[in-house]
């Protein structure tokens, strides 16, 4: 006997262009990489090929009988200079639009995943009060050139991260390293301040955001101007904060700081893209439970997740991320019907959820941690680039084939 999930839901798998695609020496994050010091532990170089292996990669994901598939357009392929758009790199990520509508995909499209182009990240990236304007400028050309084929518009990815890594125990090294990035990059680049929408100091959490926040607006307006129907939203990093006892002022607090600004800004929105990967546990002194990003895994975390963030805004759920880091795939293939088990309980509890987009396809590039993190539903050779399925993909597969999971 199987539980299954409405008709409709969509099943997905999740990625983005710089950490797959490789070659992407326009972008702010590929000369942030290579400034010394940097507090990425290794260049992104060619990732996984995909930028010209992306038809193999959408086959992979239509192999698997799913029915989505986010992908991220890299504005600094699109506009690598002010000002100048490039017509090939429209027509490359308008190709990948239309194949996965070839092949019954719905196209998931993301506007900005951290990445932005070099000349952006010059001007201060979000810090820029032109910056909104900027990023609805190029919105508005990704949506003239092929708006038409996207069923789904994220504006933003994780926009509250730098906000929720404060929460992290991250060693004091790290915070000094990612200081160091920028004033190698500033100095590198020679401007003022070279500004990265994913590595960002404590005096700038809230100017950035705010940079952030306005450009979410200008963004929706702008792919409304082209599409008014086109579902509009943001991907948001949730973790599933519970409280340990009987007091929940740091928890609450936490929740304050990190997610409260997002969760008023998606009211307006047409969804709120939810991504989980943790469960961390509170007291009324501090964590309890949980060390760093990706160790707090459990298997309630993303019902939860989901749970909080529509009770909050009222908007339907789109999971945009959701995955294991781990090198033990035995771990990745058990915990994917348990996870979806406690995301049909909230379903079936009233939270509209539209659908469920699996981090990742493949193991890719992991931002400052590099090629050692590895949440790939496929295993990539750094050396020839094939893509290799890991017995997770087969555990996945079926859950979407079957639109439900088995009852135990």
């Amino acid at each position: 006997m199987t539980r299954t999930f409405p008709a409709g839901f969509r099943w997905g798998v999740a990625g983005a262009g710089h950490q797959t695609e490789g070659g992407n020496h326009t972008s702010d994050t590929w000369f942030a990489e290579h400034v010394s010091p940097t507090v990425f532990r290794e260049p992104s170089g060619p990732a996984c090929d995909g930028y010209a292996r992306w038809r193999e990669d959408v086959g992979l994901a239509a192999g698997m009988g799913l029915t989505a598939y986010r992908f991220s357009v890299e504005w600094a392929r699109v506009e690598p200079r002010e000002g100048e758009f490039d017509a090939a790199a429209l027509d490359h990520y308008a190709a990948i639009a239309g194949r996965c509508r070839e092949l019954g995909l719905a196209p998931v499209v993301t506007f900005n995943h951290f990445t932005a182009p070099h000349w952006f990240a010059g001007r201060a990236g979000w810090l820029d009060p032109a910056a909104p304007a900027l990023f609805a400028r190029y919105c508005d050309r990704v949506m003239a050139a092929f708006g038409d084929l996207i069923e789904v518009a994220v504006t933003l990815n994780e926009p509250n991260l730098p906000r929720l890594l404060t929460w992290m125990p991250l060693p004091d090294l790290v915070r000094d390293l990612e200081r160091a990035t920028l004033e190698a990059a500033s100095r590198a680049a020679g401007v003022p301040r070279y500004r990265l929408a994913n590595v960002v100091l404590p005096e700038e959490l809230d100017a950035m955001a705010d940079g952030l926040t306005a450009g979410h607006v200008a963004a929706r307006a702008a792919i409304k101007a082209r599409r008014p129907d086109l579902p509009v939203g943001f991907s948001l990093a949730v973790v599933d904060d519970q409280v340990s006892g009987d007091d929940p002022k740091v928890r609450d607090h936490k929740r304050d700081q990190v997610y409260a600004r997002w969760l008023d800004l998606a009211r307006d929105d047409d969804f709120l893209g939810v991504q989980n990967y943790e469960r961390m546990r509170y007291d009324g002194n501090g964590l309890v439970e949980g060390a760093g990003l990706y160790a707090g895994v459990d298997v309630g975390s993303l019902g939860g997740a989901v749970r909080y963030a529509y009770g909050e805004t009222g908007v339907p759920i789109l999971v945009t991320e959701h995955g294991m880091a781990t090198d033990d795939d035995t771990r990745r293939a058990a915990y994917i019907e348990p996870s979806l088990a406690g995301l049909l309980d909230a379903i079936d509890d009233g939270v509209p959820v539209l659908g469920y987009l699996h981090w990742t396809l493949m193991d890719n590039f992991e931002w400052v941690f590099g090629y050692g993190t590895r949440l790939g539903l496929h295993s990539v050779d750094r050396t020839t680039f094939a893509r290799t399925p890991k017995p997770s993909a087969a555990v996945y597969s079926a859950v979407a084939r079957a639109n439900g999971i088995a009852l135990r």
